[in-house]
């Protein structure tokens, strides 16, 4: 029945549907929510629409390949996963399942300081392309507990993300209950009950935390019962670009920095010593207003595209946006909804099964566009309208 059910979903926006009936409201809306009015989170998948590919003939498609390298690694397509918080609320597999599917696939998984998954046991079960996310956090001495523990679990790269220096207003979460800490009214825990097999899955899976960070809570944190509440104490405001640099010698190597929108902050991050900047607005979940990250590529690219890597993360639905994302100077796109939707209806399986998509759309759209070769997307491919 389950194979029968995932070879239904042709696309994301199945994947979507299917998610949508397994999830009880407050999970879902938060899974799909954004900030404020939401204007970015709607605008990062509309602007793709507003590019279009301009193919070539004639061209010899017969072989086509996918394959590039991103810091430091080889993926077998232009596709990573996105570091997505507390993965267990939308399957009881987790963060597990995510790492699994992503290192059969080929592809690079990124994995959240708000996992409810640790580190090893993530490193453990992919032995492909891996990187771990973080913040500059408060507490003393965790973010170099964090990167020896990822040098020892063989981590190829670091995420630094930078857009969260004051939680997002993220209006929908008020409204079911899906804060911290929780406040569910009647309607939601109806939800809950009315959802039996996503409340048995929690029910008999591990308790549900944040296990890279528990170990933290001592004497001198009084009053704090659990790693979500920790963590929430901790994202510091104080944070600078010399926070960042410290960080990147300390990790000496593959460094990203995500959350970034202007050339301006690029130039500094490369100017700094990071090997990439991903171009993100958290999903539109933090700073409504802001543009589509589809929209900021082009003068980020031009800006530091012969410096370092520039990933795009946000919207991205089809392999036909990450066709328009590396014509206009990506070096690799990541997903974070995409995934969970396929998470939330299959667990694995459903991961797998959004990466064969992805992968069978830029590799039909290759052929199409008449570019053999996803390096050698360029803007000639590509139109504004």
């Amino acid at each position: 029945m389950l194979r029968t059910t995932l070879d239904c979903c042709i696309n994301i926006r199945d994947l979507r549907a299917r998610a949508r009936t397994a999830l009880p409201a407050p999970v879902l809306g938060y899974l799909e929510g954004g900030a404020d009015d939401e204007y970015t989170l709607e605008r990062n998948v509309a602007a793709y629409r507003d590019y279009e590919l301009l193919p070539r003939y004639l061209v010899d498609v017969a072989e086509l390949d996918t394959c590039t390298t991103v810091l430091g690694v080889e993926v077998d397509y232009p596709v990573l996963l996105s570091p997505t918080g507390m993965s267990r609320l939308f399957h009881a597999e987790a963060e597990l399942a995510v790492a699994r599917a992503a290192s059969a696939s080929g592809t690079m998984y990124c994995l959240s300081t708000v996992a409810t998954e640790t580190i090893e046991s993530v490193a453990a079960v992919c032995p492909g392309p891996k990187m771990f996310q973080i913040y500059v956090l408060r507490d003393p001495g965790l973010n170099s507990e964090f990167i020896r523990r990822c040098k020892d679990a063989k981590y190829d790269a670091l995420c630094l993300t930078v857009d969260v220096p004051v939680g997002g207003n993220r209006e929908r979460d008020h409204k079911t209950g899906m804060a911290f800490p929780p406040r569910f009214g009647w309607r939601s825990k109806l939800s809950f009950v009315t959802h039996p097999a996503w409340s048995l899955g929690q029910l008999t899976g591990p308790g549900f935390d944040l296990p890279n960070v528990t170990h933290r809570i001592a004497a001198n944190h009084v009053g704090i019962a659990n790693g979500i509440e920790y963590m929430f104490s901790q994202f510091d405001a104080t944070v600078t670009w010399d926070d960042a640099e410290r960080m990147i010698a300390e990790w000496d190597g593959p460094f990203a920095i995500k959350g970034i929108l202007s050339a301006d902050d690029a130039r500094r991050a490369a100017s700094i010593g990071a090997s990439a900047v991903i171009i993100s607005n958290h999903g539109g979940r933090q700073l409504d207003g802001v543009p589509a990250t589809i929209d900021c590529l082009k003068a980020i690219a031009d800006a530091v595209g012969d410096e370092m890597e520039v990933i795009i993360d946000g919207g991205i639905r089809r392999g036909t946006d990450v066709l328009k994302a590396l014509a206009l100077g990506a070096t690799a796109c990541m997903i974070g909804r995409p995934y969970l939707y396929g998470l939330a209806t299959a667990g694995e399986a459903g991961v797998r099964r959004v990466l064969d998509i992805f992968r069978a759309e830029i590799t039909r759209g290759l052929g199409l566009v008449g570019c053999p070769r996803s390096t050698e997307l360029n803007r000639t491919f590509l139109r504004a309208k």
